[in-house]
Parts: structure tokens; C-alpha cells; sequence
């Protein structure tokens, strides 16, 4: 059904600056789908996360993410865009002076909630999601990289998104703990019907929890595989 598909682009042409980055992008993603974009360092991946979430323009061709039209993107609709997405980076960018619940409650903030006792049932429901029940009152710098990474996780979810994008979650963890992340994200998008995009170039995580597979490659993205999932 069209009302299920949640990123489509159609002929899509990406420029970081001056260089031509990807050209002839098709892609389709329904909800629920867990989808991987692999490629290189440098093959276009985290650009075209960008152009997902507005923070790359679309050169040419057409762009559509939960609905909004990537053309007629300003910065007036790019927040109503951002509160359909979760992102998840690399780097945590926690805020490393506040507790976890409060780093959660800074967000739901930011993006318009005002009910106290709204934000602290939703901060729970998330933390429980991601295995952290216990620990929104630790400091960032009190768990472990892959805990934080589930914060990160849990911050995506806060506003119910219907689209996770998640770039390169895994390269600053260990493998038990990457594998430990992508199970998460796949049981996330299951159990919450939320299509996940995960940019990656770890190749070998990605083979032992397969799924459908786009490839950055020479310019282009190819939709090289299809796996049923574990």
C-alpha cells in the first residue's frame, strides 16, 4: 500500500558542495523494514542519511521521508520532518553533565512536550525498551559504550518516529557489543513496526544478523540482496 512506504526517492542526484556524490538513487522502504546500506568509507553513505534528514539538499530528482516532500524542504518544515525521525550517530553526542533521564527530558523539550508526568512515562517506556530500566539516573560517563549507545537508541524513540536512521551505530563498539546493538534495532523495528536504515561498512556484524542490503558503490546505490532475517 503507498500509505506504507516511508522513504522513496526517484532519480535522486547528490552533491556534497561541488562533487557529485550519488546519481540515479532509487529506493523504496516500507514501514517496518530493516534495511542495511553498506559501502566503503566515503562511498556516499552518510550522505545520503543526510539528504533523509535535510540536512543535505536534493540536488535533483524526487525525495520523500515519512511523507514530506525532500524538495520542498525549508527551515521552517525541516522540525515537523526531524520529529518523524530517529537518529542515531556514531558519537552518542550525549550531554555529558546531565543524568540520562535528563539528557531524554531535554530532547522531549526541545520538540514541544510540556506534561511532566507525560515526559517521565515516556522516558521509562523508552529506557525499558533498550534494557536501561534501572539507570536514567546514571551520568553518561557512568556506563559502559554500548549502554550509551543504547541511551542514544532510546532518544530515537522518545517521539514515536516512524523511521530510524542510524549511521555507523556500531563503529565505536566492540563486536559482542555491535551484535548486541543491531539485535536491538532489528527487534525495535519488529516489535514497533518502525523502519530501520543502518549505514555501515562493518560487513562482517552485518552477515551474522542479515537483512535487506543496499550497497554505496562507484557512485550509485544498489539493492544487492534480499535476506530473510534471523
Amino acid at each position: 500500500m503507498e500509505d506504507q512506504v516511508i522513504i522513496e526517492l526517484k532519480d535522486v542526484v547528490i552533491y556534497q558542495q561541488q562533487t557529485l556524490i550519488l546519481s540515479n538513487v532509487n529506493i523504496t522502504i516500507r514501514k517496518g523494514e530493516f534495511v542495511y546500506l553498506i559501502g566503503k568509507t566515503g562511498s556516499g553513505k552518510s550522505s545520503l542519511l543526510k539528504v533523509l534528514y535535510g540536512d543535505l539538499p536534493l540536488a535533483s530528482g524526487q525525495g520523500f521521508v515519512a511523507g514530506h516532500d525532500l524538495r520542498a524542504l525549508t527551515w521552517r518544515k525541516l522540525p515537523y520532518l526531524r520529529r518523524n525521525l530517529g537518529i542515531v550517530f556514531q558519537d552518542f553526542q550525549l550531554l555529558t553533565d546531565r543524568s540520562i533521564e535528563d539528557n531524554l527530558s531535554f530532547v522531549l523539550y526541545a520538540t514541544g512536550w510540556k506534561s511532566s508526568s507525560k515526559m517521565k512515562s515516556r522516558i521509562a517506556e523508552v529506557l525499558d525498551m533498550v534494557g536501561l530500566k534501572t539507570k536514567g539516573f546514571k551520568m553518561p560517563h557512568e556506563l559502559s559504550g554500548g549502554e550509551q549507545q543504547r541511551v542514544v537508541i532510546a532518544r530515537a524513540l522518545l517521539n514515536h518516529p516512524e523511521l530510524i536512521l542510524a549511521d555507523e551505530p556500531t563503529g565505536n563498539l566492540d563486536p559482542d557489543t555491535s551484535d548486541e546493538i543491531l539485535r536491538l534495532l532489528m527487534e525495535i523495528s519488529r516489535e514497533s513496526n518502525t523502519a530501520v536504515l543502518i549505514a555501515s561498512h562493518d560487513f562482517m556484524t552485518i552477515q551474522k544478523i542479515p537483512s535487506r542490503t543496499l550497497k554505496c558503490e562507484n557512485g550509485r546505490v544498489l539493492d544487492t540482496s534480499v535476506y530473510e532475517t534471523a
